[in-house]
């Protein structure tokens, strides 16, 4: 077996989480830090609490608004004028 192709293992690595709770788990990584832990997850703590830490959701929101303000009619352009293209004859093969 090869040997140093493991990274450090961290028995005791310490997890910080954006609630304020800290807790120690293995890790190959000296510290974590996390969003959402145990003690702030909706599904442990039975509470409806919404993280939204970057704004995707207003952000998908306020473009739907957008969209729904904007004009139903469209205005269009110039109109076409087709003109048809003088038909050519085929000329057959001459065997």
């Amino acid at each position: 077996m090869k040997k140093d192709i493991h990274p450090t293992y961290y028995p005791k690595a310490k997890v910080a989480c954006a609630c304020g709770n800290t807790f120690i788990v293995g890790s190959t990584q000296p510290t974590l830090e996390v969003e959402v832990c145990s003690a702030c997850h909706p599904f442990y703590t039975g509470q409806d609490k919404v993280m939204d830490k970057v704004g995707r959701i207003q952000k998908f929101r306020e473009r739907l608004a957008q969209k729904r303000e904007a004009p139903k009619t469209r205005t269009r352009g110039k109109a076409r004028v087709i003109t048809k293209k003088p038909v050519r004859q085929a000329q057959g093969k001459k065997a």
